[in-house]
Protein backbone atom coordinates (compact mmCIF):
# COMPACT_ATOMS: atom_id res chain seq x y z
CA UNK A 1 0.00 0.00 0.00
CA UNK A 2 1.11 3.87 -0.96
CA UNK A 3 1.32 6.25 1.42
CA UNK A 4 2.34 10.32 0.91
CA UNK A 5 3.32 13.04 2.75
CA UNK A 6 3.64 16.68 1.84
CA UNK A 7 4.94 19.41 3.48
CA UNK A 8 4.32 22.32 1.20
CA UNK A 9 8.27 21.69 -0.34
CA UNK A 10 8.03 18.33 -0.96
CA UNK A 11 5.70 15.43 -1.91
CA UNK A 12 6.89 11.84 -0.71
CA UNK A 13 5.16 8.64 -1.99
CA UNK A 14 6.30 5.30 -0.13
CA UNK A 15 5.17 1.88 -0.32
CA UNK A 16 4.74 -1.06 2.57
CA UNK A 17 6.93 -2.96 0.17
CA UNK A 18 10.15 -2.97 1.42
CA UNK A 19 9.15 0.16 3.01
CA UNK A 20 10.33 1.68 -0.34
CA UNK A 21 10.71 5.32 -1.36
CA UNK A 22 8.66 5.46 -4.59
CA UNK A 23 8.74 9.49 -5.36
CA UNK A 24 10.28 12.22 -4.49
CA UNK A 25 9.36 15.47 -5.98
CA UNK A 26 9.69 19.05 -5.58
CA UNK A 27 8.02 22.13 -7.97
CA UNK A 28 6.47 19.12 -10.09
CA UNK A 29 10.36 17.66 -10.75
CA UNK A 30 10.60 14.20 -9.66
CA UNK A 31 13.91 13.09 -8.38
CA UNK A 32 13.58 9.32 -7.62
CA UNK A 33 14.52 7.06 -10.47
CA UNK A 34 11.19 5.53 -11.57
CA UNK A 35 12.59 1.59 -11.52
CA UNK A 36 12.08 0.71 -14.75
CA UNK A 37 13.56 -2.77 -15.25
CA UNK A 38 15.17 -2.30 -18.50
CA UNK A 39 18.11 -0.40 -16.43
CA UNK A 40 17.27 -1.39 -12.38
CA UNK A 41 13.53 -2.35 -11.25
CA UNK A 42 14.11 -0.98 -7.97
CA UNK A 43 13.77 2.69 -6.26
CA UNK A 44 15.11 3.17 -2.97
CA UNK A 45 15.77 -0.21 -1.63
CA UNK A 46 16.44 -0.99 2.26
CA UNK A 47 19.50 -3.25 2.82
CA UNK A 48 18.93 -5.43 5.73
CA UNK A 49 20.21 -7.78 7.49
CA UNK A 50 23.42 -7.85 4.62
CA UNK A 51 24.63 -5.20 2.74
CA UNK A 52 25.78 -6.71 -0.77
CA UNK A 53 26.88 -10.14 -1.10
CA UNK A 54 27.92 -13.11 1.28
CA UNK A 55 30.56 -15.27 -0.44
CA UNK A 56 29.06 -17.78 -2.36
CA UNK A 57 25.26 -16.85 -1.36
CA UNK A 58 26.58 -18.82 2.01
CA UNK A 59 26.85 -17.61 5.61
CA UNK A 60 27.81 -19.61 8.96
CA UNK A 61 26.48 -18.86 12.31
CA UNK A 62 26.78 -21.25 14.80
CA UNK A 63 28.20 -24.00 13.21
CA UNK A 64 25.25 -24.18 10.47
CA UNK A 65 25.24 -22.56 7.07
CA UNK A 66 22.51 -20.47 5.49
CA UNK A 67 21.93 -19.23 2.03
CA UNK A 68 21.27 -15.81 1.46
CA UNK A 69 20.39 -13.53 -1.58
CA UNK A 70 22.53 -10.10 -2.55
CA UNK A 71 21.51 -7.44 -0.30
CA UNK A 72 18.93 -9.28 2.51
CA UNK A 73 15.63 -9.69 2.51
CA UNK A 74 13.96 -6.34 3.79
CA UNK A 75 13.52 -4.83 0.68
CA UNK A 76 11.28 -7.56 -0.54
CA UNK A 77 8.98 -8.25 2.52
CA UNK A 78 5.79 -6.35 4.04
CA UNK A 79 6.26 -4.30 6.52
CA UNK A 80 3.31 -2.59 8.85
CA UNK A 81 2.41 0.87 8.79
CA UNK A 82 3.68 1.77 12.46
CA UNK A 83 2.56 5.84 12.30
CA UNK A 84 2.05 8.71 10.06
CA UNK A 85 1.66 12.29 10.31
CA UNK A 86 1.35 15.43 7.89
CA UNK A 87 5.38 14.89 7.44
CA UNK A 88 6.36 11.98 8.73
CA UNK A 89 5.39 8.08 8.38
CA UNK A 90 6.59 5.13 10.07
CA UNK A 91 7.23 1.24 8.82
CA UNK A 92 8.26 -1.84 11.05
CA UNK A 93 9.62 -5.52 10.13
CA UNK A 94 9.68 -8.14 12.59
CA UNK A 95 10.74 -11.84 11.76
CA UNK A 96 8.44 -14.39 10.55
CA UNK A 97 8.78 -17.64 9.08
CA UNK A 98 10.36 -16.82 5.55
CA UNK A 99 13.26 -14.66 7.04
CA UNK A 100 13.71 -17.73 9.88
CA UNK A 101 14.41 -19.88 7.78
CA UNK A 102 17.38 -17.62 5.89
CA UNK A 103 18.26 -15.63 8.92
CA UNK A 104 17.68 -17.67 12.63
CA UNK A 105 17.16 -14.10 15.01
CA UNK A 106 14.31 -12.48 16.20
CA UNK A 107 14.44 -8.25 14.91
CA UNK A 108 12.59 -5.73 14.55
CA UNK A 109 13.72 -3.45 11.97
CA UNK A 110 11.94 0.19 11.91
CA UNK A 111 12.06 2.58 8.95
CA UNK A 112 11.17 6.29 9.49
CA UNK A 113 10.89 8.92 6.81
CA UNK A 114 10.81 12.55 8.28
CA UNK A 115 10.28 15.54 5.83
CA UNK A 116 11.82 18.66 7.23
CA UNK A 117 11.72 21.61 4.19
CA UNK A 118 13.59 20.74 0.65
CA UNK A 119 14.94 17.77 3.15
CA UNK A 120 14.07 13.98 3.88
CA UNK A 121 15.72 12.45 6.87
CA UNK A 122 15.56 8.55 6.39
CA UNK A 123 15.73 6.93 10.19
CA UNK A 124 16.57 3.17 10.84
CA UNK A 125 15.79 1.76 14.39
CA UNK A 126 16.79 -1.95 14.86
CA UNK A 127 15.79 -3.60 18.28
CA UNK A 128 17.15 -6.82 19.31
CA UNK A 129 14.08 -8.53 21.14
CA UNK A 130 15.34 -11.96 21.62
CA UNK A 131 17.63 -13.98 24.09
CA UNK A 132 20.75 -13.94 21.70
CA UNK A 133 23.15 -11.74 19.78
CA UNK A 134 21.95 -10.27 16.73
CA UNK A 135 24.60 -9.75 13.92
CA UNK A 136 23.08 -7.60 11.29
CA UNK A 137 24.36 -4.74 8.28
CA UNK A 138 22.12 -2.12 7.44
CA UNK A 139 21.95 0.54 4.33
CA UNK A 140 20.47 2.97 1.88
CA UNK A 141 20.43 2.44 -1.59
CA UNK A 142 18.62 5.51 -3.31
CA UNK A 143 18.56 6.18 -6.80
CA UNK A 144 18.79 9.67 -8.37
CA UNK A 145 17.57 10.85 -11.45
CA UNK A 146 21.13 11.95 -13.27
CA UNK A 147 20.76 13.44 -15.80
CA UNK A 148 17.73 15.34 -13.80
CA UNK A 149 16.29 16.71 -16.96
CA UNK A 150 15.61 15.60 -21.02
CA UNK A 151 18.38 16.70 -23.43
CA UNK A 152 21.02 17.05 -20.77
CA UNK A 153 24.02 14.06 -20.86
CA UNK A 154 25.27 12.62 -17.90
CA UNK A 155 28.95 13.34 -18.50
CA UNK A 156 28.05 17.27 -18.14
CA UNK A 157 27.42 16.11 -14.23
CA UNK A 158 29.44 15.89 -11.18
CA UNK A 159 29.52 13.88 -7.94
CA UNK A 160 30.71 16.11 -4.97
CA UNK A 161 32.27 14.28 -2.20
CA UNK A 162 32.96 16.20 1.02
CA UNK A 163 34.35 15.52 4.59
CA UNK A 164 33.21 18.32 7.13
CA UNK A 165 32.28 20.68 4.47
CA UNK A 166 35.53 20.37 3.21
CA UNK A 167 35.87 18.90 -0.36
CA UNK A 168 37.59 15.76 -0.73
CA UNK A 169 40.93 15.72 -3.06
CA UNK A 170 41.15 12.22 -3.56
CA UNK A 171 38.92 9.24 -2.68
CA UNK A 172 40.35 5.33 -2.22
CA UNK A 173 37.82 2.60 -3.25
CA UNK A 174 37.85 -1.32 -2.99
CA UNK A 175 37.10 -2.45 -6.39
CA UNK A 176 34.39 -5.50 -6.77
CA UNK A 177 35.75 -8.52 -7.95
CA UNK A 178 34.91 -12.33 -7.99
CA UNK A 179 31.35 -12.92 -7.33
CA UNK A 180 30.33 -8.97 -6.26
CA UNK A 181 33.06 -9.33 -3.26
CA UNK A 182 35.92 -7.06 -2.97
CA UNK A 183 39.64 -8.36 -3.36
CA UNK A 184 42.23 -6.86 -1.48
CA UNK A 185 43.41 -3.87 -3.36
CA UNK A 186 42.80 -0.42 -3.51
CA UNK A 187 42.18 2.63 -5.91
CA UNK A 188 43.02 5.69 -5.60
CA UNK A 189 40.87 7.88 -7.63
CA UNK A 190 41.82 12.21 -7.82
CA UNK A 191 38.94 14.88 -7.42
CA UNK A 192 39.33 17.81 -9.03
CA UNK A 193 37.81 20.69 -6.37
CA UNK A 194 36.00 17.49 -4.61
CA UNK A 195 34.48 16.45 -7.87
CA UNK A 196 34.08 13.22 -9.79
CA UNK A 197 32.76 13.20 -13.72
CA UNK A 198 30.38 10.01 -14.18
CA UNK A 199 31.70 8.18 -17.02
CA UNK A 200 30.29 5.35 -17.81
CA UNK A 201 33.62 3.92 -17.44
CA UNK A 202 33.77 4.53 -13.84
CA UNK A 203 31.05 2.10 -12.90
CA UNK A 204 32.27 -0.96 -15.68
CA UNK A 205 33.37 -2.99 -12.47
CA UNK A 206 30.30 -2.42 -10.31
CA UNK A 207 29.91 -0.15 -7.55
CA UNK A 208 32.67 2.21 -6.03
CA UNK A 209 33.25 1.23 -1.65
CA UNK A 210 34.38 4.34 0.11
CA UNK A 211 35.41 2.57 3.74
CA UNK A 212 36.72 3.69 6.72
CA UNK A 213 34.61 7.17 7.01
CA UNK A 214 36.46 9.13 4.12
CA UNK A 215 33.57 11.15 3.29
CA UNK A 216 30.32 12.32 5.43
CA UNK A 217 28.19 14.56 1.99
CA UNK A 218 28.05 13.34 -1.73
CA UNK A 219 25.72 15.87 -4.14
CA UNK A 220 24.60 15.62 -7.95
CA UNK A 221 25.86 18.55 -9.32
CA UNK A 222 23.74 20.04 -12.70
CA UNK A 223 26.07 21.20 -15.43
CA UNK A 224 25.31 24.67 -13.72
CA UNK A 225 27.43 23.85 -10.64
CA UNK A 226 24.54 23.49 -8.63
CA UNK A 227 23.80 20.91 -6.25
CA UNK A 228 20.22 19.54 -6.60
CA UNK A 229 20.64 16.38 -4.47
CA UNK A 230 22.86 16.27 -1.34
CA UNK A 231 23.13 13.20 0.80
CA UNK A 232 24.65 13.47 4.38
CA UNK A 233 25.43 10.71 6.95
CA UNK A 234 27.46 9.07 9.53
CA UNK A 235 27.86 5.82 8.32
CA UNK A 236 31.39 4.11 7.78
CA UNK A 237 30.89 3.03 4.81
CA UNK A 238 29.05 4.60 1.31
CA UNK A 239 28.61 3.18 -1.85
CA UNK A 240 28.06 5.29 -5.86
CA UNK A 241 26.69 2.95 -8.43
CA UNK A 242 24.63 2.67 -11.55
CA UNK A 243 24.50 -0.37 -13.53
CA UNK A 244 27.14 -0.94 -16.31
CA UNK A 245 26.65 -0.82 -19.71
CA UNK A 246 23.52 0.31 -19.68
CA UNK A 247 23.39 3.94 -20.05
CA UNK A 248 21.33 4.33 -17.07
CA UNK A 249 19.72 8.16 -16.13
CA UNK A 250 20.12 7.68 -12.62
CA UNK A 251 23.14 7.31 -9.50
CA UNK A 252 22.92 5.59 -6.33
CA UNK A 253 24.41 6.90 -3.40
CA UNK A 254 24.39 4.48 -0.65
CA UNK A 255 24.96 5.18 3.00
CA UNK A 256 26.18 2.11 4.30
CA UNK A 257 26.47 -0.57 7.84
CA UNK A 258 27.88 -3.11 6.58
CA UNK A 259 29.98 -4.25 3.20
CA UNK A 260 29.83 -7.17 0.76
CA UNK A 261 32.15 -9.92 1.95
CA UNK A 262 35.56 -10.01 0.76
CA UNK A 263 36.53 -12.40 -2.09
CA UNK A 264 38.87 -15.12 0.64
CA UNK A 265 36.30 -14.71 3.91
CA UNK A 266 35.75 -17.57 5.18
CA UNK A 267 34.73 -16.36 9.10
CA UNK A 268 31.35 -17.00 10.85
CA UNK A 269 28.52 -13.99 10.51
CA UNK A 270 30.43 -12.18 14.09
CA UNK A 271 33.37 -11.87 11.87
CA UNK A 272 32.11 -9.92 8.79
CA UNK A 273 33.75 -6.81 8.36
CA UNK A 274 31.72 -3.78 9.27
CA UNK A 275 28.95 -5.75 10.72
CA UNK A 276 27.07 -4.37 13.45
CA UNK A 277 25.91 -6.67 17.45
CA UNK A 278 23.22 -5.99 19.30
CA UNK A 279 22.58 -7.94 22.77
CA UNK A 280 19.48 -8.83 23.93
CA UNK A 281 17.53 -5.92 24.40
CA UNK A 282 19.34 -3.46 22.78
CA UNK A 283 19.04 -1.58 19.59
CA UNK A 284 20.96 0.59 16.87
CA UNK A 285 19.71 3.81 15.63
CA UNK A 286 20.88 5.83 12.59
CA UNK A 287 20.12 8.28 9.87
CA UNK A 288 20.49 10.27 7.10
CA UNK A 289 18.76 12.99 5.34
CA UNK A 290 18.79 13.79 1.63
CA UNK A 291 18.32 17.84 0.60
CA UNK A 292 16.42 17.83 -2.51
CA UNK A 293 17.15 21.57 -4.03
CA UNK A 294 15.26 23.43 -6.81
CA UNK A 295 16.03 21.81 -10.14
CA UNK A 296 13.19 22.97 -12.44
CA UNK A 297 10.19 22.04 -13.69
CA UNK A 298 11.01 18.94 -16.32
CA UNK A 299 10.25 15.54 -14.90
CA UNK A 300 13.15 13.69 -15.14
CA UNK A 301 12.35 10.22 -18.02
CA UNK A 302 9.18 9.91 -17.27
CA UNK A 303 8.37 6.22 -18.88
CA UNK A 304 6.56 6.73 -22.23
Amino acid sequence: MEYRLNNGILELTADTKGAEILSVKRDGTEYIWHGDPAYWGRRTPILFPFVGQVRDGVYRHNGAEYHMGQHGFARDQAFELLSKSDDAISFVLRENEETLAVYPFRFELEVTYTLTGDSVTVGWRVRNPGQEKLYFSIGGHPAFCCPLHAGETWETYKIDLRKNGAPLKRITVRPIERGGNVGASRKDIPLKDGCLTPTRELFLADALILEDSQCDEVSLVNPEGKPYVTVSFDTPLVGLWSPAGKDAPFICIEPWCGRTDSVDFTGELSERAYGNVLAPGEEFLRAYTVRFMTGGQTPCHEKE
